[in-house]
């Protein structure tokens, strides 16, 4: 196993190709918004990666693949994600909650985010090793996000129960004001990979990252499909349909015989088989 980090752009631990590729991006105002522009990395869009979590994940942290990336706990983005999730950790029972006398007791499920206690801000709290909400292997109610199980058991999208950071998880989603040539100011927001970068310096330490690992590449949808609700949720609806209709052009250049401009190292051989329409 190769644990050199991928500061140097080189190859992580396990399967993981380099940091530093080619990559093809597109860029679009938003049809809700003129004071908007979206820069979208279709490679990373159109790549075929899903989550592998029980299926195969080596785990952030050396020797607990069953952690998935849950094992530094979820960094609340604001009071109003934090609330949004208190209200429906509420309808959580220790069925589905293997740590529900913990999180309901004294203590609760938060602690000071490190990163932002002057802010006031909070996360989940960890309980040994892992996010509170994570269900061990084994446990009756289901292993994983208890938040996410309950989300499943009601019928609703799980980005609706989950922390923000968890349904973005792993497109990364930035914004910044820019000033155009003629003093126009507008808000360029980026929709692309959270690869180890994205984690900060310690990104490069985790032990395993699933975004530039090939054994998390193969899925028969493209991310702009599998990831539809939370592009919608990150985007609106008229700007995802101009990104789904850019992804589908993508996707489908091979079959008329085009060469796949930049694809995703990670991907297999020939990523793009099939056109996926988003109807």
């Amino acid at each position: 196993m190769d644990d050199t980090k991928q500061g140097d752009g080189q190859p992580g631990p396990g399967d993981e190709v380099p940091l530093d590729f080619p990559r093809a991006w597109a860029e679009f105002a938003d049809p809700a918004d003129d004071e908007q522009v979206f820069r979208c990395d279709l490679t990373w869009l159109t790549s075929r990666w899903s989550c592998i979590f029980g299926s195969g994940c080596q785990g952030m942290l050396a020797g607990r693949p069953d952690d998935g990336c849950c094992t530094l706990g979820a960094h609340f983005s604001d009071e109003d994600d934090e609330e949004r999730v208190r209200r429906h950790a509420r309808r959580l029972t220790p069925e589905i909650w293997q740590h529900h006398a913990e999180g309901t007791g004294p203590e609760g499920f938060t602690e000071p985010d490190p990163y932002a206690e002057e802010e006031g801000k909070h996360k989940t709290r960890r309980v040994e090793g892992t996010c509170i909400f994570h269900n061990r292997a084994g446990f009756p109610g289901g292993a994983g996000c208890a938040l996410h199980l309950l989300a499943l058991r009601e019928g609703r999208e799980p980005l609706e129960t989950k922390p923000d950071v968890c349904w973005q998880l792993p497109v990364r989603w930035t914004h910044e004001w820019v000033t155009r040539p003629d003093d126009t100011q507008v808000l360029v927001i980026s929709i692309g990979e959270y690869d180890r970068r994205g984690w900060g310096p310690g990104g490069h330490d985790l032990h395993w990252w699933c975004t530039s690992a090939p054994s998390a590449h193969g899925a028969g949808e493209p991310v702009y499909v599998s990831y539809r609700p939370e592009l919608v949720a990150l985007m609106g609806q008229k700007a995802y349909d101009v990104l789904a209709r850019l992804c589908e052009e993508r996707v489908a250049g091979p079959r008329h015989g085009l060469p796949l401009i930049a694809p995703h190292p990670a991907d297999p051989v020939d990523p793009a088989d099939q056109v996926h329409e988003v109807r």
